[in-house]
């Protein structure tokens, strides 16, 4: 179905300032610009004709009612973080930055929950918790992104294993449909039995369905004591294989994560750092939480026991907090170093975690084939596989013409596999064009549907996911 939409025009402006005041809406080149694109590579820049910063949800009731009657697209935007064009406003129109509705409304004690506004950084929520002795334990590796963004996308992260994705942290939302009604769903409680789960429903569906506004987030307390364990293998195989044996041990890790040697090396050049054992081809690190040292170093003897039997060269734990901390954050720059050494492709495949190696495998025969070199690592406990298809030693025009039959040749593997083209950064814009590829008709008719249902002329970020 083909869509028809509205211009913003002069008086349409005016509305809006009349809506959000004139310090909130934006129109100048200059203002708007950094709009036109989230941090997806290679993206084509699409600017908006306008850009409102609201503070409150009426003024968003407000602007849904109009944008709906004059059929203007509004595409909403966390940060700008995301990394498959989510936020990216294809079709110009309005684009709504919740960047202002950032107050962390509550701390409720007693039930263990946080209320926030969607504009809430993931970094200043969990600086504010823990200040009040309290934990949300959701580490995307990129805590400028917002509590908004994350709910959006269902974004993942780190620590999976243990405490889940965004969906298993959100207790309840405030949203706002495109037609301006205000819908609540969930609340201060862990269960529920009422009627179809709505907060699930939203979560994920990367702003298509509504705006929220409000969440309700799920906290813990902090754990006592937090470890890494770094161990060096002679090949990928072997660190893989170790994994099962990990997982099967009474402690649930916060994350077990894989690398190989080429992506070291870039994020020590990156950060002007040495890795230990830098010279070998594949490592695991693994991040445990726990009540005690004691309890945390047996955990430890048993996975260093298990890395060895599977030919680690080493399992070391960094001898102090600092150490420690060079090794996350190392981790946490994989992208970053990345996106400073060649133009690349973003690939977030997930399969089952016994899966992965012989993913990697087949990725491996597809990078040769193509002869376009892939940098691998990821989530090995939850066996979410970051890739990322580079630029190097061939012409950028001959790359970009064989880059998206690589892409979809490794989507084909993924899916045949047992797995899905995205594990936590979202369909968007950007993977829209593979997203039938392991999506069954049917399904796909009941997501239009219920894209339908909330969206009735489509003005809620529309082009991302699929077409109607």
């Amino acid at each position: 179905m083909n869509y028809w939409y509205g211009k913003v025009t002069d008086q349409t402006i005016e509305e809006l300032i009349a809506i959000f005041g004139g310090d909130n809406v934006f129109t100048k080149k200059d203002e708007i610009e950094a709009y036109s694109c989230d941090e997806m590579p290679l993206a084509k820049h699409h600017i908006p004709q306008v850009v409102v910063k609201p503070i409150n949800v009426q003024s968003i009731t407000r602007l849904m009612r109009l944008a709906n009657e004059k059929r203007i697209p509004i595409t909403p935007r966390g940060a700008g973080t995301g990394l498959s064009g989510g936020c990216i406003p294809i079709y110009g129109g309005i684009l709504l930055s919740l960047e202002r509705m950032n107050k962390i409304i509550e701390i409720d004690q007693e039930n263990f929950v946080a209320v926030v506004e969607p504009g809430v950084t993931l970094s200043d929520l969990c600086n504010h918790v823990e200040q009040q002795g309290f934990y949300y334990p959701l580490h995307t590796g990129e805590m400028s992104a917002t509590i908004g963004g994350n709910i959006s996308t269902n974004a993942g992260g780190l620590n999976a294993i243990k405490y889940g994705v965004t969906r298993h942290n959100v207790l309840g939302l405030e949203a706002v449909l495109p037609n301006g009604e205000i819908i609540r769903t969930g609340g201060k409680f862990v269960k529920c039995s009422t009627g179809y789960d709505l907060t699930q429903l939203i979560i994920g569906s990367e702003g298509t369905l509504a705006v929220v506004t409000k969440a309700i987030l799920k906290l813990t307390t902090k754990p006592v004591k937090r470890e890494v364990l770094f161990a060096p293998f002679m090949n990928l195989q072997n660190a893989l294989d170790a994994v099962p044996e990990i997982m099967k041990l009474k402690i649930t890790p916060t994350s077990i994560e894989f690398m190989e040697r080429s992506i070291i090396e870039l994020v020590e050049k990156y950060q002007n750092i040495e890795i230990p054992h830098h010279q070998h081809e594949a490592y695991l690190m693994i991040t445990v939480e726990g009540e005690s040292e004691n309890e945390i170093y047996e955990y430890f003897s048993k996975v260093e026991e298990i890395c060895r039997q599977n030919e680690a060269v080493e399992a070391m734990v960094p001898g102090s907090a600092r150490a420690q901390r060079k090794l996350l954050d190392a981790r946490e720059k994989f992208f970053h170093a990345l996106q400073q050494y060649a133009p690349m492709a973003v690939i977030d495949v997930v399969v089952p975690r016994r899966e992965i190696s012989e993913f990697v495998r087949k990725v491996r025969e597809i990078s040769e084939e193509f002869q376009i070199p892939i940098i691998v690592y990821g989530h090995a406990g939850d066996g979410n596989v970051h890739l990322h298809p580079i630029c190097l030693n061939m012409n950028r025009g001959e790359w970009s013409k064989k880059i998206s039959r690589l892409m979809s040749e490794i989507y084909h593997v993924g899916i045949s596999l047992g797995g899905a083209i995205s594990g936590e950064h979202g369909i968007g814009f950007d993977k829209k064009v593979y997203f039938n590829l392991e999506t069954d008709i049917a399904l796909i008719n009941i997501m239009k549907g219920i894209k339908k249902a909330f969206d009735l002329n489509n003005i809620l970020n529309p082009g991302k996911i699929f077409d109607l």
